[in-house]
């Protein structure tokens, strides 16, 4: 019998991917191409969604040549996606309406912190669970209609569409401008501050005060359902998964019970906890989010707790401070030292996201003295990692009912064992990587394959998930509430360093 496989794409902030699993849910072939991240201004990031979609058309055929396979033996296609980043695309001709607005971009923070006094929080938090915030794609919408001319008006003639980067690619996948299906997921639609979370319906209130119309916004579809065949690429082929790629981490770890926890630890990093069919609200910072919903079944929620820097501030370390040629070699010069000298590095980039969603805040370095040597500055930079991740957890157990027993993790940094093991310290919970590494792509095999009867249930799923690697704690609790004390002490002096400008 010819074996057939279930095909993930995975459309990242760096790279699109195109992996192949099989039956038990093991890696078969991959291809990947990077695109180019532009920064036309301070705080702000872009994607070319043509980049990216012809991307897409490369690593396909790649991938199957890599695996000595053709379209017939795929079963079944998933995506998962970069969730926040907004593209407008001209519904005529399938042109976008400029560069993609990458989910790091900061540039709505003036509209961002006027939505915070009128109409304030609690009018978001009441219908789509989320505090207004440079993270979403509805105020990046509101400061497209406001600075491209000619541009909302378009939009109310039902000119333009708008999607997060899942949207784009089944459009074009599914034919573009000749019938294209516009679509998204309760996932990705649950991150754009349009959404009722607990109808998944766009909100009408929600779509008026942005001046958002719903001629431009993407049917909602469940995560796992056959959305229908592509017509480019691979013709034929089903389209049967949509998830944001966080949820789709969440899912390719089997985290399907409540109090079910994993953290992907790449460019940021970003810890998600089942928490059943209840959408807990939270009070500490963290997000309400929809975790996936397999055709008609009841939602999964999930809460979330998303850090913006984490990989990348070992890359700055290498690219910008050239003290390490390579991200591995952070791991060495790290140990190096015995601890980090006192030494603490509050990497707030572009603000801090949960717990603390300060638009104002700006990374800072305390604690340096002459006794400092480079090897302190690496641990300091994977420590921040940790010590990012303790304030998530520990406002996630304030939270939920459930209390945080192991964290699965997943994504680049989980091969720094320096790393796992200080995040088991700082969390006194086991920490654990399972076998396959690439959870984001297996997440969305898995729903899609779910959806095309590929794999029969959640158990078979679970069954393929295997233990790679397990960290325990070892701090002393005393050192450990110390330390984390003073990595407090150096979040605050991070806040508020951005101000108007007098006069301004």
């Amino acid at each position: 019998m010819v074996e057939r496989y279930v095909m993930s794409i995975d459309q990242g902030t760096t790279s699109t991917r195109c992996i192949l699993f099989d039956h038990r849910g093991r890696l078969v072939s991959v291809a990947q191409r990077e695109h180019e991240q532009h920064f036309p201004r301070p705080g702000w990031v872009e994607h070319d969604a043509v980049e990216i979609w012809r991307n897409l058309q490369r690593v396909v055929p790649e991938a199957l040549t890599s695996a000595r396979t053709d379209p017939d033996q795929i079963a079944a296609i998933g995506i998962a996606n970069q969730r926040e980043t907004t593209v407008l695309w001209d519904r005529r001709t399938g042109a976008p309406l400029g560069r993609a607005i990458v989910w790091q971009d900061t540039r709505t923070a003036s509209l961002v912190e006027e939505l915070g006094k009128q109409p304030g929080e609690e009018f978001f938090l009441e219908r789509c669970c989320l505090p207004p915030s440079t993270y979403f794609s509805a105020p990046r919408i509101r400061w497209l209609f406001d600075h491209v001319d000619g541009l909302e008006r378009r939009a109310q003639n039902g000119e333009v569409l708008f999607g997060t980067i899942e949207s784009w690619l089944i459009w074009n996948l599914t034919g573009g401008r000749d019938g294209g299906l516009h679509i998204t997921d309760p996932t990705n639609a649950s991150r754009t501050m349009l959404i009722n979370i607990h109808t998944l319906d766009w909100d009408e209130e929600l779509m008026e005060f942005f001046g958002v119309p719903r001629a431009m916004l993407p049917e909602i579809r469940s995560s796992a359902e056959t959305y229908g065949e592509a017509d480019a690429v691979l013709p034929g082929v089903p389209i049967t998964a949509a998830l944001g790629d966080q949820q789709a981490a969440l899912f390719g770890q089997t985290c399907f019970s409540p109090g079910d926890a994993k953290c992907t630890y790449g460019t940021g990093s970003f810890l998600l906890m089942n928490t059943g069919t209840d959408a807990v609200r939270s009070r500490h910072g963290l997000l309400t989010t929809v975790a996936y919903k397999i055709a008609d079944h009841p939602t999964v929620y999930a809460l979330e707790g998303p850090i913006a820097v984490t990989g990348s501030l070992v890359q700055w370390f290498r690219d910008r401070l050239g003290l390490i040629h390579s991200a591995p070699e952070i791991e060495t010069l790290a140990r190096t030292v015995e601890d980090n000298g006192g030494c603490y590095i509050v990497p707030a980039f572009s603000g801090l996201f949960a717990p603390h969603w300060r638009s104002d805040a700006r990374g800072v370095i305390v604690g340096l003295t002459s006794y400092i040597t480079k090897g302190h500055l690496a641990r300091a930079v994977l420590e921040a990692t940790g010590w990012q991740t303790r304030e998530v957890v520990d406002a996630m157990n304030a939270d939920s009912p459930f209390t945080l027993k192991r964290l699965k993790v997943d994504g680049g940094m989980t091969s720094d064992n320096l790393l796992m093991q200080f995040l088991a310290d700082v969390l006194d919970v086991p920490v654990v990587r399972p076998l396959v590494a690439e959870t984001v792509s297996l997440g969305a095999a898995y729903a899609a394959g779910l959806a095309a009867g590929y794999w029969p249930d959640l158990e078979v799923l679970r069954s393929n998930w295997h233990r790679a690697a397990q960290w325990m704690p070892e701090m002393d609790p005393e050192r450990r509430e110390w330390e984390y004390a003073c990595w407090q002490r150096a979040v605050e002096r991070s806040l508020g360093w951005i101000q108007p400008r007098s006069g301004k």
